[in-house]
């Protein structure tokens, strides 16, 4: 049977990954909605490794509508996970926007990178600076030890606000084949701006570091998540880095409720 590709990227899972905790009551019902748009983005490899990436050699085949998983539309439930926290270095816009999008996404993800570069941007220049969308990103490491470490890299540089300065140098062609060891985590500190460095190696390792990891982790996964790029646009799944024409409809239709 050929392997279908998409615009997403699903890693082994690990055995940790599969455990599931409460995010609430009223998002109980939906917690599968994310994996039900991934499944749809991508039909998930029999025998899937660690080392399939979404750097396949093949080009993706054309997504399907994925923002719209068995007619299920918008689950307002889920609207709750957006934080709005007016001191989130991980997110951007304004606070009382009328639409979030939540990201959760892998610095070693390629499908992660493509979104942060071309369409991200447009996002950012036709939504958030005019105060329609607010994004928030969460920190979802699914390829291994150098996932983890690059989001608790990511989260460090934000403690200095330098979150989405360092976002840009992660995702940056090809800065991701280059890896996230502690020596490159370093330079991408200071690629990214961030003023202290010795502060930033100690957030880097740090207790509060990883906890914060592993809350984004944990709601993705709770959230049925099961490959990356996943998005939650006003409780409005998303899986893959969909194009630009995809996430605009979703917006303009959140915008308008």
């Amino acid at each position: 049977m050929p392997k279908n590709t998409s615009q997403s990227s699903r890693p082994a899972a690990p055995a940790k990954s599969r455990k599931p905790f409460l995010i609430g009551a009223a998002v109980v019902a939906a917690v599968a909605v994310l994996g039900i748009a991934s499944y749809q983005a991508s039909t998930p490899d029999p025998k899937p490794t660690a080392n399939d990436s979404a750097a396949s050699a093949s080009e993706p085949s054309a997504p399907s509508s994925a923002s719209d998983p068995a007619g299920s539309g918008a689950h307002p439930e889920l609207m709750k996970l957006a934080r709005r926290e007016a001191k989130d270095p991980l997110a951007q816009g304004r606070t009382d926007a009328p639409v979030v999008m939540i990201e959760y996404a892998d610095f070693k993800c390629s499908y992660c990178g493509k979104f942060a570069r071309d369409t991200e941007p447009e996002l950012v220049k036709k939504y958030v600076d005019n105060g329609t969308l607010r994004i928030e990103w969460r920190n979802f490491p699914i390829f291994g030890a150098e996932s983890e470490a690059a989001a608790r890299g990511a989260w460090a540089a934000g403690q200095q606000g330098k979150f989405w300065q360092f976002h840009a140098a992660a995702y940056a062609q090809g800065a991701k084949e280059k890896g996230f060891g502690g020596d490159r985590l370093k330079e991408l500190a200071k690629e990214a701006g961030v003023p202290d460095a010795a502060r930033f190696e100690t957030d880097l390792d740090s207790d509060a570091a990883k906890a914060a990891v592993t809350k984004d982790q944990n709601e993705a996964y709770a959230l049925g998540a099961s490959s990356t790029p996943s998005f939650l646009i006003n409780g409005t799944p998303i899986a893959g880095a969909q194009p630009m024409d995809e996430f605009a409809r979703v917006i303009e239709a959140a915008a308008k409720k």
